[in-house]
């Protein structure tokens, strides 16, 4: 096997009784690296240690991920204009602060006949909002309602 030992030196091709011998000297434990290799790579280090700061990375990198929340507005086909106006104004700071917006139309009863309505509805809410978003899902019907998604748009942080 090949040997690579605790300061990082490749000592070589060894027997695994001397590659042992080496490990129990340095009071750490042999690893094997590259089983798959020819011949098989071993390491000589402290396996408690590495786990411990692989994890500490893992950890690491989980911080540093953007959490993308999903808002979601719920609207009728009835619905007013002034009301429609303060919701596209949440819709806005939630897509300025980065995230996602779902837009919903709630039939009941006969609306749900009427999908041109809500189909309107939301091409005028993406239509307010398109300075800031991006259609990332189109309209679509989904039961008893239909729904649309925006994403924040990109080119916009980019020229901030």
């Amino acid at each position: 096997m090949r040997l690579i030992d605790a300061e990082g030196q490749n000592r070589g091709v060894v027997s695994l009784q001397e590659a042992l011998r080496i490990a129990r000297e340095a009071n750490l434990d042999l690893v094997e690296v590259a089983p798959n290799a020819n011949p098989p790579v071993c390491r000589v280090m402290d396996l408690g240690k590495f786990i411990y700061q692989r994890k500490k990375k893992e950890r690491e990198a989980r911080k540093a991920q953007a959490k993308v929340e999903v808002k979601e507005i719920r609207l009728r086909p009835k619905t007013s204009d002034h009301h429609l106006q303060f919701k596209v104004r949440d819709a806005r700071r939630w897509l300025e602060k980065g995230n996602k917006v779902k837009v919903r139309i709630q039939f009941r009863g006969r609306e749900i006949h009427y999908p041109e309505i809500a189909m309107e509805l939301l091409k005028q809410v993406a239509d307010l909002l398109a300075d800031v978003s991006v259609v990332e899902y189109a309209p679509s019907r989904e039961g008893r309602s239909m729904l649309m998604i925006l994403a924040p748009d990109k080119g916009e942080k980019a020229k901030a």
